[in-house]
């Protein structure tokens, strides 16, 4: 048998294996994912089938394994049958009245209940929100629940591990939670786990990739709360991670860069709901049950009316909760709508919520950050620029070299939601994320003023301006786009 027949034959082999691929893929890829997802793995493994198909095997599948959703449902119920009763919003309320329904939805995806009678205060100052949780740390004295998507031991947050270390001396029983991945990559992970192991806290990796343990998902997706609850009587929720404010990074010295954050302080029956969020985590991890209550407050009894609600969402649950939630506010707002999201790639739904409001007459705003800390994001989000501005979206860029990393958005005057989301298709897809719907308009002009302060700094971007960037980056941003449906 000579060369040449066997390279025909060994072609048409390959040939007919990529035929049967593709086929294959058109049968299984869309089966539960959203058309254009379906349409961007497609085209991959078309294209490049043999690498597009090791790719989908690795990252192709957007949940969690089925025994971890089995304990979500678990906790689901749980949390359904304590806070019975507490499923709508009093009569009285003094929010708007299509505020009842998206609680409703809420409750139907995440289980919370809606709780008044909170007391919250922001803190936009990075320093300022490490000393506070340090405080709050210092003061424990039953336990202390720590999650952050990234966990670093260094100069900034010493102080806040000193604490820890101090409350364990007491006999404070301190929980840590980071997640694997987002603090692996981070320069001190090593030592950071040493430092974990000698001042005596317990501590687990969430979504941990490990394969040689038998430790395995997909490995982009990732729990990427922020959330520190203490003795049960305040919490901390948002956007700011448990690191120094350059993360510690080579290239983000050089740059200069430094990340701006918002942080909020919750006191009242909401810190129940946020600390049933990191029971949930805690017992995906370990199986560990931790105790935990959430309860409803006499509204005779209560300090204030502000009325909160924890939405958690991610991977292990059916849908994307958040993504619901963002939607249905767009929707219902009347005259003015603030996003601030450092990283905002929306899917099909929420880009026609966003511009359909402008269009029809809201004031929307977005607030963003001039330069980008990831590349393909940063191109991918600009992408979208043109659609937004041409519907009458207000684009404001806040200066370099400050990375704008706050996660909120506030609707009208009553309504805001506070948390660790992004606005964009892999918070909504493939993280774990925490968001906290708030109604009371001390707190949304709390965070009003933060968004006038953004304002009052940033850089307007002009439909003009946007069209006259360089013919390359554009090629750049709408490739780069490509790329962020591949969920």
């Amino acid at each position: 048998m000579d060369l040449p027949y066997l390279l025909l034959h060994s072609t048409l082999a390959l040939d007919l294996i990529g035929l049967a691929v593709r086929l294959v893929a058109i049968v299984v890829v869309p089966v539960n994912r959203r058309p254009a997802s379906a349409m961007a793995w497609l085209m991959a493994i078309f294209l490049i089938p043999y690498l597009g198909v090791i790719a989908f095997l690795l990252i192709g599948n957007p949940k969690l394994p089925e025994h971890r959703r089995r304990k979500q449902r678990e906790v689901n119920r749980m949390i359904l049958e304590r806070t019975k009763g507490m499923e709508d919003v009093p009569e009285d309320d003094p929010g708007p009245p299509w505020l009842q329904s998206v609680v409703h939805l809420n409750r139907n995806l995440g289980a919370m209940p809606l709780v008044t009678g909170n007391h919250a205060h922001l803190i936009e100052d990075y320093e300022e929100s490490l000393a506070a949780m340090t405080a709050a740390i210092g003061a424990a004295t039953t336990y202390v629940h720590c999650e952050f998507y990234i966990l670093s031991s260094d100069r900034a947050t010493a102080p806040f591990f000193d604490a820890m270390e101090a409350a364990v001396e007491r006999g404070v029983s301190v929980k840590v939670l980071f997640d694997h991945i987002g603090s692996l990559r981070t320069p001190r992970y090593r030592r950071t786990l040493r430092h974990l192991r000698r001042i005596g806290v317990e501590w687990h990796p969430m979504l941990p990739v490990q394969p040689y343990r038998l430790r395995y998902q997909r490995p982009d997706l990732r729990n990427h709360r922020k959330l520190l609850v203490v003795d049960g009587d305040v919490a901390f929720v948002g956007s700011q991670n448990l690191i120094d404010r350059s993360y510690d990074k080579r290239a983000n010295k050089r740059r200069g860069l430094r990340w701006q954050e918002l942080m909020v302080r919750f006191e009242g029956p909401i810190v129940g709901g946020v600390n049933a969020l990191f029971i949930t985590d805690w017992f995906s991890e370990t199986d560990e049950a931790l105790e935990g209550e959430i309860g409803p407050v006499d509204p005779r009894e209560a300090l204030t009316s502000l009325e909160c609600q924890v939405v958690p969402s991610g991977p292990g649950f059916d849908g994307e909760n958040n993504l619901k939630l963002f939607n249905a506010l767009l929707y219902n707002a009347a005259r003015r709508i603030s996003i601030t999201s450092p990283y905002f790639v929306p899917d099909e739904s929420l880009l026609e919520a966003v511009t359909t409001a402008a269009q029809r007459g809201v004031d929307v705003e977005l607030f963003v950050s001039e330069i980008g800390d990831q590349p393909l994001v940063f191109h991918a989000q600009r992408s979208y620029y043109e659609a937004l501005l041409r519907a009458g979206v207000r684009i404001h860029q806040y200066p370099a070299p400050y990375i704008l990393h706050a996660k909120h958005l506030t609707i009208d005057e009553e309504v805001a939601v506070i948390g660790s989301s992004n606005m964009d298709m892999r918070s909504f897809g493939l993280n774990m994320e925490l968001s906290v719907l708030v109604s009371g308009r001390t707190f949304t002009d709390e965070v009003r003023a933060v968004e006038d302060h953004y304002r009052s700094v940033s850089t307007e971007l002009t439909l003009d301006a946007h069209l006259a960037r360089n013919p390359v980056s554009k090629v750049v941003d709408n490739l780069a786009r490509l790329t962020s449906a591949l969920q």
